[in-house]
């Protein structure tokens, strides 16, 4: 007798088929919530950074490159052009003042010194000649003039004998006018006489000062003409290191051309590019420090250049107490210069958190520290360690400061 077989109600097809679907909604259902506004995200903690949020002395500040340069350069330039005929010193070389370094030769320049010798001597001869002369006119008019002094004595002698002669009738009143007369003729003379040599002194003098001060004028024509022709010998300016020389033998040299320069190697100070953006924050006296073979050392700003460059404009710092043992020309150093004095803050270490959130906001980590959820912030001023906490965190508060690009739009982080 043959026994009816019972249909199954559902098949290995139909299992499968249903288990399939399960599956697909599981995955709707979990991408949904991973992707929806309260969305949370599972994350290892050994992955991110997490600090404490803390009170303490803070100061703004700003990291910059400088790089080491000496305290005084002074450049050469050639005073006079002319062809280099000798060498005396190498680029590198400690210099003392005055010291040759090079020597030009310029065959115009020699011939004027020639030829200006040649008229101060001639001018120098023409002047003592003039001198002799001179003098040989004023003996003539003392001379002259004696003899007028003479004549006029002699007048005034036989003028005053005759008038008492004449008084007495001894003479005739022709004789006694005669005398008279000669007597007021040799005054007349002395005084013309003594305006005559009153001005050969004083023409005499007037030429003499014009002679000097043309010999003169001449004279500092040919002293300048010395130096320059001296100025061919280029010698350094001060005590220093010499760098930069640019000059080689037979080399034709144009005046103002640049040959190189003095190093002062008594000290150095560090010229520092800075962002424009900081030009009207930055000032003389403010200070910054950076660390060399694990000490740090303070500097100081000196001078400011508000030339502003492709972005960029430059300040030179100097060092204020210690100088780095060691230190050398061209070197680099990492700097950071104070903008702010120091002050008590709350204090949030930087990390990669700020690209993403901007300083707006923040994930902070729970008590149990199980979870860590967002929190809104406000952040003030910043230096190379940490941002000001303005807003939003307390001091003991602990906050994931790592890049936050891999969160999507997590509103949770579940930390295991």
């Amino acid at each position: 007798m043959d026994v009816p077989i019972q249909k199954k109600k559902f098949s290995n097809k139909n299992i499968g088929l249903i288990l399939g679907v399960l599956a697909i909604i599981t995955l709707i259902v979990y991408v949904i919530a991973q992707t929806s506004g309260g969305s949370k995200l599972n994350v290892e903690k050994e992955r991110i950074s997490i600090n404490t949020v803390s009170k303490n002395v803070f100061q703004e500040n700003i990291p910059v490159n400088g790089i080491v340069l000496p305290i005084t350069t002074i450049y050469l330039d050639a005073l006079e052009g002319g062809r280099v005929e000798e060498k005396f010193v190498e680029d590198g070389t400690i210099l003392k003042k005055g010291e040759s370094i090079l020597r030009l030769s310029n065959t115009d320049l020699e011939l004027s010194l020639v030829n200006q010798e040649t008229s101060v001597y001639n001018l120098l001869t023409q002047m003592q000649i003039s001198q002799n002369a001179a003098r040989q006119n004023t003996i003539n008019r003392q001379n002259q003039f004696t003899d007028v002094e003479n004549n006029l004595i002699e007048a005034e002698r036989v003028y005053t004998l005759n008038k008492r002669l004449y008084d007495k009738g001894a003479i005739g009143r022709m004789d006694y006018e005669s005398s008279q007369n000669n007597f007021e003729y040799q005054k007349e003379r002395m005084k013309l006489a003594k305006r005559v040599l009153s001005e050969d002194t004083i023409s005499t003098k007037l030429e003499v000062n014009q002679a000097k001060n043309s010999y003169a004028r001449t004279q500092s024509a040919l002293e300048l003409m010395r130096k320059k022709v001296g100025d061919l010998i280029v010698r350094a300016p001060i005590d220093g290191q010499l760098t930069s020389l640019d000059a080689e033998i037979g080399q034709s040299i144009t005046k103002g051309m640049r040959l190189g320069q003095v190093d002062v190697t008594t000290g150095y100070k560090v010229r520092v590019d800075m962002d424009e953006f900081y030009i009207s924050r930055i000032y003389n006296g403010q200070t910054g420090r950076f660390t060399l073979n694990n000490k740090t050392y303070t500097l100081i700003i000196k001078k400011v250049f508000t030339q502003v460059k492709n972005g960029r404009f430059q300040v030179d710092m100097k060092f204020e107490g210690d100088v780095p043992e060691g230190i050398r020309r061209g070197q680099n150093l990492q700097i950071r210069v104070a903008l702010s004095a120091e002050k008590e803050a709350l204090l949030v270490s930087k990390g990669g958190f700020f690209q993403k959130t901007g300083g707006n906001w923040i994930f902070k980590v729970s008590e149990d520290g199980n979870t860590a959820y967002k929190v809104n912030i406000r952040l003030g001023s910043q230096n190379t360690e940490y941002y000001e906490v303005l807003e939003g965190l307390n001091p003991g508060d602990k906050v994931v400061t790592s890049s936050y690009d891999s969160f999507g739009d997590t509103e949770e982080l579940i930390l295991k």
